[in-house]
């Protein structure tokens, strides 16, 4: 295929071509081109309504795709440097569900750092799976878990030499990646596979000066999530293959759980975001990178405050940093990262990604301007004037090395009781607990509850981080497994 073709973008253009036929719906969605729900017209507009529309012969069908999906898979293939390209409607999570699914069956094991996305351990709640733990790195100023020293993937590899596949985050939310190349060479000679989490590395495929992506450097599978710097509309996502995996069979996998209406809205915007990253991607990512510079030497300047950066490169657990994250330690200033967030957004109208106990991530990408940096600079100068104080006390966002004693699959299932959360120390969890964002459970099922992770929980809500995973809403209540 020659690069001219990144100029297409099949099923947009299959749908300008279905919007100019006005052709009459006997089919779902029921509200037929938006004519029996105009509040929802109103609101997403003619044009948008118009469009969702169910697969048909002339736009084709995610789950078996022989035309315009087709092409669009090929060319984002192309774009992407893959063997295969699948377009995911059920976000980045499907797509992570679906790379462990397609390598892992019961009793298999998987090797994978512990600071991954909840998706990863809740596929290995559906399959039963056995997770083998490389436990990341923590810089201890920060509070923040690192990448996986090869040395100690090397170790856990030979230990566990049946072990299926390794799974790697590429980077990190915070924008650390581990030494990708190296780990695929290690995990190949023992014909295991690479599974790695791109949710926050879409632009390594398409910027200069950027840590590598997991398809040049190997890997068999990657989760890319398009929609976060990609531009494409939330929940739409690519799945990447490498050429030694059967694409056919991964299709199978992803029809077990993916649905069979997928969204035209999200189909198009991943195509006509593929085009886009393909054809201007190097410029608007330079830029990115450049804007996150910009910030990172404002707020250092502003003092408390460190923004993080390649500084931070160690040659292992911090192999590589990407540039175009803007993450920021705050405990200096005596405020966990959560208030800052809360402050931002109660009080100058900004929202940023996240906050966890130790800092804040504030995304960049294609849409972001100079002014509004310069806004949230200013407002972290000021917030550093109004409410600094003393940081004794405060606890730093640890990493906390799991006791793992059962498999995720085994605990999620079994025979459970609801305690209070301060007489749960000592008994096997049944469920997740973690802040959201990012989304990494501080506790899975068949993990031990430990003193030191019944703190952590009490001092992240009362610090006002989002806690999600548990059937308490409340938070005060644990499911744990009977004891006999």
């Amino acid at each position: 295929m020659e690069m001219l073709s990144q100029k297409r973008a099949p099923i947009y253009e299959a749908l300008e071509r279905f919007r100019k036929m006005r052709i009459v719906p006997f089919d779902v969605p029921g509200h037929k081109h938006g004519r029996g729900n105009p509040e929802l017209v109103e609101l997403l507009g003619s044009k948008c309504v118009g469009i969702d529309v169910n697969s048909m012969k002339p736009l084709d069908n995610l789950c078996h795709p022989v035309s315009v999906i087709k092409e669009a898979e090929e060319l984002a293939a192309d774009a992407f440097g893959a063997a295969h390209a699948f377009l995911m409607v059920g976000g980045t999570t499907s797509a992570v569900q679906s790379m462990v699914l397609s390598c892992c069956k019961k009793g298999d094991k998987i090797i994978l750092p512990r600071n991954v996305h909840r998706s990863v351990i809740n596929a290995l709640v559906l399959c039963g799976a056995k997770p083998v733990y490389v436990n990341p790195d923590v810089d201890h100023h920060l509070g923040i878990s690192l990448g996986m020293k090869v040395s100690q993937v090397e170790k856990v590899i030979r230990e566990n030499p049946d072990a299926v596949a390794v799974f790697v985050n590429n980077p990190t939310y915070y924008g650390i990646c581990s030494d990708l190349r190296t780990i695929v060479k290690l995990a190949h000679e023992y014909n295991m596979l690479v599974l790695a989490d791109e949710a926050h590395g879409t632009h390594f495929y398409f910027g200069d000066g950027l840590p590598v992506s997991a398809m040049e450097a190997g890997a068999d599978m990657a989760s890319v999530s398009m929609h976060k710097s990609g531009g494409s509309l939330t929940q739409s996502s690519f799945l990447l293959t490498g050429p030694n995996v059967n694409a056919g069979y991964v299709r199978q996998i992803i029809n077990l759980t993916q649905t069979t209406s997928a969204s035209y809205l999200l189909l198009s915007s991943l195509d006509i975001s593929r085009r886009n990253l393909a054809l201007r991607g190097k410029e608007a990512f330079a830029k990115v990178a450049e804007l996150a510079e910009y910030a990172r030497k404002e707020i250092n300047q502003v003092g408390g405050y460190y923004a993080f950066a390649g500084e931070m490169k160690n040659g292992s657990s911090v192999f590589d940093f990407d540039p175009t994250k803007l993450s920021v330690h705050t405990l200096d200033i005596g405020l966990a990262g959560i208030e800052v967030y809360d402050i931002l957004r109660d009080e100058y109208d900004i929202q940023i990604e996240f906050g966890d106990l130790g800092n804040i991530l504030a995304y960049l990408s294609i849409g972001d301007r100079k002014q509004e940096v310069e806004r949230l600079v200013s407002a972290l100068a000021d917030i550093k004037r109004r409410y600094q104080k003393d940081k004794t006390g405060m606890l730093s966002q640890e990493y906390i090395p799991p006791k793992v004693v059962m498999t995720p699959q085994e605990s999620f299932y079994a025979e459970k009781e609801s305690l209070p959360l301060e007489e749960t120390r000592g008994r096997i969890c049944s469920e997740f607990v973690m802040c959201y964002p990012p989304g990494i459970p501080i506790l899975a099922p068949g993990e031990e509850i430990t003193d030191e992770i019944i703190d952590y929980i009490v001092y992240a809500k009362e610090k006002g981080c989002s806690m999600t995973g548990p059937e308490d809403e409340k938070i005060e209540r644990l499911n744990v497994l009977k004891e006999e």
